[in-house]
């Protein structure tokens, strides 16, 4: 049951992502749309959250390197390219499309926090 402090919403509704690929390796990087949401991303947009949302995927590590002066986050998953681009056989699963899969991460924020969440309620 939902807190009446607290709501669940997708990651993408606190930040946006960018993507990048080479060989095996996954990168992506999550950027707050307000420095008052940065804490919460740190707090709860962890590794061990990330690799448990990219489960399916099998990665082999999951490294979040932190940039808080720019409210952003950068994580490198490896062996999440089914080899890489250019030897997997679905192409899809690369680039942005693993952005969206970070983006949909569920995260809890305080109510106070709402007025900065970004799209629809």
């Amino acid at each position: 049951m939902e807190s009446t402090s607290h709501l669940t919403v997708p990651l993408y509704r606190l930040a946006h992502g960018r993507t990048g690929d080479k060989g095996d390796r996954s990168n992506i990087s999550v950027i707050a749309w307000h420095p008052e949401l940065w804490e919460l991303l740190v707090q709860q947009v962890t590794e061990d959250a990330v690799a448990r949302q990219f489960a399916a995927r099998r990665p082999r590590r999951v490294t979040r390197y932190l940039l808080p002066q720019l409210q952003a986050m950068n994580f490198v998953l490896d062996g999440v390219l089914d080899g890489g681009v250019n030897d997997a056989l679905n192409l899809d699963s690369h680039g942005k499309a693993l952005s969206y899969l970070l983006l949909d991460l569920p995260v809890r924020v305080p109510q106070s926090l709402a007025p900065l969440l970004a799209g629809p309620p």
